[in-house]
């Protein structure tokens, strides 16, 4: 199958983002399969912006969180985090104050 050039999906991808994803071992590929089919989505910290989860592990079940933005035919990928055990529906994950402002700062500064 072509893909239209028109339909492409471009993905941007934060320092910040990046560096989470290092440490949480999560790949593009797999913050790309959480954004495409994700299992729950929630609205993100930032205004604007979508958090995607997925489940995952076997052994100790844990979710991984993905937080971007649609900005026209891109989407801008803020932020990625493994959440351990199972986070409560509808309601916002506690995060703490510096990083929730740390990631309102840079979701602002990306626009």
């Amino acid at each position: 199958m072509r893909v239209i050039p028109d339909m492409r999906v471009t993905y941007e991808w934060t320092r910040h983002v990046r560096v989470k994803m290092l440490q949480y071992r999560i790949s593009e590929s797999l913050a790309k399969r959480i954004m495409r089919n994700p299992a729950r989505v929630e609205e993100g910290i930032a205004e604007y912006t979508a958090a995607s989860m997925q489940k995952a592990g076997a052994k100790k079940a844990h979710e991984i969180w993905v937080m971007h933005r649609k900005t026209g035919r891109n989407i801008l990928v803020i932020s990625a985090w493994r959440y351990p055990g199972t986070s409560p529906v509808g309601k916002p994950i506690a995060i703490p104050n510096d990083a929730r402002d740390a990631i309102r700062a840079l979701a602002d500064h990306e626009i």
